[in-house]
């Protein structure tokens, strides 16, 4: 797979399962894994959820 950011290559591990976080090694994006079917894989950007701190 190839970083949507800056087209880095980024390494699925074969044990990687839907829901789990990946990051690019150059620009450290972070991507969620929306669906996998053996070796093929399809990444979505990660939602970023920032601390409410109970407000």
């Amino acid at each position: 797979m190839n970083c949507s950011e800056c087209d880095a290559k980024i390494n699925i591990p074969d044990d990687a399962a839907v829901g789990e976080l990946v990051s690019c090694p150059e620009c450290g994006a972070d991507f969620e894994i929306a669906k996998k079917d053996g070796s093929n894989v399809e990444l979505k950007p990660a939602e970023s959820v920032g601390e409410d701190w109970g407000e």
